[in-house]
């Protein structure tokens, strides 16, 4: 008994403890007012300044679905330029709340810097970017191709890794800059440009003839993409982790910024829609944050395939299909699925 009743004492005082460690960040941006997030520079589509500063993209959409949740408003954010080199330091020294897919998880980055991947967002992967008029439909075609790349990146490696792997031959044309690169194969100089595929895209967009080109479908390599948050602040990554589900379940319930009104207010909704919602369950609560914490992020955002279809999608200045991809909702043969709200 007296050893049951120690353990329960010690257990209520380490709950309790990392409890209010866990507060920090989410009380600190309640306090500031504002949610600090860090973005890439310039990568349209995703994250990406006007004229007058003002972000735009699939990734600044999702801090303005955590400042929705956290602050009850959407547009209470500033957006950070993290840079490569600047991006982890940043988040360590508390200069940004989050990153928003500024980092692709890997195991080193995981277990020695720090940083916590609560969930992720966007899959992605090396591909492979041809002319039409090379007349390769596949990867396999390209045995003996010419590829451009990047010097100092981890294309290089990828894509001698691949070649070798399938008994291939390349021969790579190396540039010290992207857009040399990028301008060598819009040339002719080389058949094949490598990178993201989500990057190719946006390559391909800015060619000066984007329908004589064509990203083949085979991805050479995997890039697991989402927001990045400080290690150790369980709260704050459930938040930004639930953030996430909330805009993947809502589309797979049919919740939509111009529905969602109407889905809380009808008694008859499914259970876990109502809870997602805010209209019944208390969930907010166990978060720290208001009931209508869900309900917010849809109003004012949208689902997730909303906030694809918008910027990277049908409505973006180009589009990335998500048919037969891992980011399709996990019913259509994606990866993309949310635990139930329960």
């Amino acid at each position: 008994m007296r050893h049951g009743l120690f353990a329960a004492v010690i257990g209520t005082l380490v709950s309790w403890n990392c409890s209010a460690q866990a507060q920090t960040t989410l009380a600190a941006v309640k306090a500031r007012g504002e949610l600090l997030c860090g973005v890439g520079e310039n990568f349209a589509g995703f994250f990406s300044p006007d004229a007058a500063g003002k972000y735009t993209g699939f990734d600044v959409d999702f801090c303005h679905a955590v400042a929705a949740a956290a602050l009850g408003d959407a547009q209470k954010v500033k957006f950070l330029p993290a840079t490569p080199s600047a991006r982890f330091p940043q988040l360590q020294s508390g200069q940004v709340d989050i990153l928003s897919r500024a980092v692709t998880d890997t195991f080193s980055r995981d277990a020695s810097l720090g940083l916590d991947f609560p969930i992720f967002t966007f899959y992605d992967g090396h591909a492979l970017m041809v002319a039409k008029s090379l007349g390769a439909k596949s990867a396999k075609d390209l045995d003996g191709a010419n590829v451009c790349t990047q010097t100092g990146l981890s294309t290089e490696v990828i894509v001698a890794d691949y070649f070798k792997s399938n008994k291939m031959t390349y021969k790579p044309v190396v540039f010290d800059a992207r857009d040399q690169a990028l301008a060598a194969f819009e040339k002719g100089r080389c058949d094949v440009f490598s990178s993201d595929r989500s990057t190719l895209f946006a390559y391909r967009a800015a060619l000066s003839n984007p329908d004589g080109f064509v990203v083949l479908e085979e991805s050479i390599s995997k890039s697991l993409n989402g927001p990045t948050v400080r290690h150790g602040d369980n709260n704050w990554a459930d938040i930004v982790r639930w953030t996430g589900y909330v805009l993947i379940a809502a589309e797979e319930f049919g919740v939509t910024s111009k529905n969602v009104d109407a889905m809380k207010a009808d008694p008859n909704a499914p259970a876990e829609v109502r809870r997602m919602l805010g209209a019944e369950g208390g969930f907010g609560q166990m978060l720290g944050l208001s009931d209508d914490w869900g309900y917010r992020i849809i109003k004012t955002l949208g689902n997730y395939g909303e906030i694809y279809d918008r910027h990277i999608g049908s409505g973006g200045k180009f589009s990335i299909p998500r048919e037969k991809t891992l980011n399709a909702l996990w019913k259509n043969g994606g990866a993309l699925i949310a635990p139930s709200f329960q």
